[in-house]
């Protein structure tokens, strides 16, 4: 069974940082595309990032583009999402799954961001 345990959510003031940590288990990391989203109005999750298994360029959505950074660990099992300048736009609560097909959702973390 897939399991996604995303950490590193808490309350930062506007302009501020944080770094999400997705730890993956029961599936081979290293072969999955992986890919952070947020919940927005109306309960839908927005791709916010994708990193792929090789050389190719992380894809971000353009209201994250220039601000956030998403990487991988393989030999952690782990996803990153390092976020800077953080806009009280971006208060939601932030998921990791594979890419383009996700597994079963974990709980995700919540990021508030205060202006």
């Amino acid at each position: 069974q897939v399991q996604l345990v995303e950490s590193g959510g808490g309350l930062v003031q506007a302009g501020g940082s944080l770094q999400l940590s997705c730890v993956v288990s029961g599936t081979d990391f290293s072969i999955n595309p992986m890919g952070w989203y947020r919940l927005v109005p109306g309960k839908q999750r927005e791709l916010i990032a994708t990193v792929s298994i090789g050389r190719n360029v992380p894809y971000y959505a353009d209201f994250v583009k220039g601000r956030f950074t998403i990487s991988r660990d393989n030999a952690k099992k782990t996803a990153y999402l390092h976020m800077n300048n953080l806009k009280p736009d971006d208060t939601s609560v932030y998921y990791c799954n594979t890419f383009p097909r996700p597994y079963t959702w974990g709980q995700g973390t919540q990021v508030t961001v205060s202006s």
